[in-house]
């Protein structure tokens, strides 16, 4: 039988892992607030006024503003033992999609806009481990950062900034959590080893020679060239890359020509390369910009090739894991915890787990019962209040383990 996201833990040698009395009125107000109230990446105030003003009324009133529209706290133990300091990511921000739930009671108000991949829920449940941790701050040594990150969804990135600015630094391990739809409500998944992709954009401009189509002879086709670095792109996979490996490079635009009886000059294509290892990374960036080279060569034209990095993979630390695991299964047992796979996609929490070692850890929300059965990025997603306490006793659970075990590494 599934655990209630009320469910009191056993102690199991642990003091103070459970979310404290009322806390669940507080994390779901912020959730809907946020989830009728989105904001797209860097257009985050309204949504960090309204964390500070919760934080606010939690006692801590000077919050840590980063990345303009992001803000960070901490929360200092007053235990005894070694201290132990953890980062717990919440991103915030929302995405440029028309809402199609008109059962919520809090759907979005903003035309155009929605919380469609679960960032309102990611927020609210870091907001449930502040009030964890402030609650039971006896109970542990060192600190426990919050941070709500805007930006993750598009450029400039907010887990860059995190990253840059150095917010990680001087901590033990990084905790982040994302929903998943094709897990069920109630339901977790821990992988190890990279659990996203990395995503870099990259654009290539082909130039040639304008001709009249009757003549090509006198031109330089820059379509025809354009079109065989397409081509021979995917074999960068397919012939010199592991079966295994799993990159991926894909052209997502291509521009050119004027006319129907004029040889093109100019084609502008701009694609993504996606991986799971910084060594594949690196390669295949190398090739991609090697490639257009010599094929721009060999067909006479010319080229201009501009990488913009992205995020990395997201690779989670094999021991935090362990850690992770036990601690969801001492609360929701051992048989909410299901195996899931890697996402293809992205997450720029993956600029966290590239500094410290982290879990991401997946928290599932497809309920039939209550319409919840759509993927992320999609009109009719939706995450059910109880997904959000669950997801946020999970994470505390999480943190409080993490402290314990470090702590007696430590001592051992």
């Amino acid at each position: 039988m599934m655990s209630t996201p009320n469910q009191t833990a056993p102690s199991n040698g642990i003091d103070g892992i459970n979310l404290p009395a009322g806390s669940e009125d507080v994390i779901l107000a912020l959730r809907h607030y946020m989830h009728a109230n989105p904001e797209l990446s860097n257009e985050e105030y309204d949504t960090q006024a309204k964390i500070a003003e919760y934080l606010a009324g939690a006692g801590l009133r000077d919050p840590q503003v980063f990345h303009n529209t992001g803000l960070f706290v901490d929360v200092f133990g007053e235990g005894n033992g070694i201290p132990v300091n953890v980062v717990v990511r919440g991103d915030i921000d929302a995405l440029p999609i028309e809402e199609a739930r008109p059962d919520l009671p809090y759907r979005s108000r903003i035309p155009g806009k929605m919380h469609a991949c679960g960032h309102d829920a990611h927020a609210s449940a870091a907001l449930g481990v502040v009030l964890a941790a402030l609650a039971h701050r006896q109970n542990f040594a060192g600190k426990v950062r919050v941070v709500f990150q805007p930006a993750e969804e598009a450029e400039p990135l907010g887990g860059r900034s995190v990253a840059e600015q150095g917010l990680l630094d001087g901590f033990d391990c990084a905790v982040g959590m994302h929903v998943n739809p094709e897990i069920a409500s109630g339901e977790f998944s821990i992988l190890t080893g990279p659990v996203t992709k990395s995503s870099d954009e990259f654009q290539v401009i082909f130039t040639g020679k304008k001709s009249h189509a009757a003549w090509p002879e006198l031109g330089v086709d820059a379509i025809a060239i354009a079109s065989t670095y397409v081509t021979e792109i995917q074999k960068l996979i397919s012939r010199e890359s592991h079966a295994d490996e799993g990159s991926v490079i894909s052209i997502g635009r291509f521009h050119g020509g004027e006319a129907t009886n004029i040889v093109c000059d100019r084609v502008v294509l701009d694609g993504t390369l996606r991986t799971r290892s910084s060594e594949a990374r690196q390669r295949l960036r190398a090739r991609l910009k090697d490639l257009c080279d010599q094929i721009a060569t060999m067909h006479r034209g010319h080229v201009e090739f501009t990488l913009v990095p992205g995020e990395p993979a997201v690779v989670n630390d094999v021991g935090v894991c362990k850690i992770a695991r036990e601690a969801i299964a001492q609360i929701y047992g051992s048989n909410s915890l299901v195996p899931t796979r890697a996402l293809a996609g992205a997450d720029d929490f993956g600029f966290y787990a590239e500094k410290i070692p982290s879990v991401y850890f997946w928290f599932g929300c497809h309920n039939e019962a209550f319409g919840n059965k759509t993927h992320v990025h999609t009109a009719e997603f939706g995450v059910s209040d109880d997904d959000v306490l669950r997801a946020a006793r999970a994470a505390w659970a999480i943190v409080r383990s993490i402290q314990c075990s470090i702590s007696e590494a430590k001592l051992s």
